[in-house]
């Protein structure tokens, strides 16, 4: 789902095909409209399936949230620059 007006994205829990017992989920946080660091917060989220068919919280390293938002970023100064050459 998708926030508009409040600058939130939330995923669906993901599983890739390769790694069916194993999912992500992303809240993405639009926190203005300057293309900037500061202004994209990614949360990611991780579960294993255990032995019992349950999923499993897993903790995840800070930096895949950060390349996220560096993806996030590169791809909207993509955007903003094909759109300026355009007009």
């Amino acid at each position: 789902s998708a926030d508009p007006f409040g600058g939130v994205i939330i995923t669906d829990w993901y599983s890739a095909g390769q790694a069916a017992n194993e999912r992500f989920k992303l809240n993405v946080y639009i926190l203005g409209r300057a293309l900037r660091a500061d202004g994209v917060r990614v949360a990611v989220f991780r579960q294993v399936l255990d032995a019992q068919g349950g999923w499993r919280d897993m903790t995840i390293g800070e930096s895949t949230a950060t390349k996220i938002e560096d993806s996030i970023l590169t791809r909207a100064r993509q955007l903003r620059n094909e759109i300026l050459r355009a007009q």
